[in-house]
């Protein structure tokens, strides 16, 4: 009986960690920003604060705004699956979001639409992507890269798709 009882507790707990494996959570998309680090700037706020204090307010602190989210992970995944059907970039794209238009802020509909580079913060750079007409995600100036780019301060490490520019500031 002990036999009979063994085989069958071996047996549940391979499917218990056969479903683990295959229901793994994939990692969302974005980041929250820590935002108590000492020089952190978000470039927006203060909307609350300047109003409060009105008597011709009758509003609060506005719903609905979301500060501190980071989509450098996004950008990243979209970067690593250029040359792929958009289709199934997007529909797992959208299943790791909170939102999806931070999307198409890297992504353009068509070539002509599209930016060559995108400016995610004050030295943080991106290349722009766009869908071809055969729903192929593709780069809209591939012969941009951090060689090709130069910094605009000395204070800051600029990164082009997460290369550190190889170009040094000049005044």
């Amino acid at each position: 009986m002990n036999t009979k009882a063994d085989s069958s507790t071996i047996k549940r707990d391979t499917v218990i960690n056969m479903k683990k494996n295959t229901m793994k959570e994939k990692k969302p998309l974005y980041r929250k920003v820590n935002t108590r680090t000492r020089g952190v700037r978000h470039l927006h706020g203060s909307d609350y604060s300047k109003t409060r204090h009105r008597s011709d307010v009758l509003t609060g602190m506005s719903k609905g705004l979301q500060r501190g989210l980071d989509y450098t992970p996004l950008y990243k995944f979209l970067l690593s699956k250029v040359g792929n059907c958009w289709n199934e970039i997007y529909s797992e794209a959208i299943s790791r979001l909170d939102k999806p238009d931070p999307i198409f802020n890297m992504v353009a509909k068509r070539q002509d639409l599209g930016n060559d580079i995108i400016l995610e913060s004050e030295s943080t750079y991106f290349s722009g992507l766009y869908i071809d007409t055969d729903g192929t995600l593709q780069v809209v100036n591939p012969d941009i890269n951090e060689d090709s780019l130069k910094p605009f301060c000395k204070c800051c490490t600029h990164t082009f798709n997460g290369i550190p520019f190889s170009q040094k500031y000049t005044v």
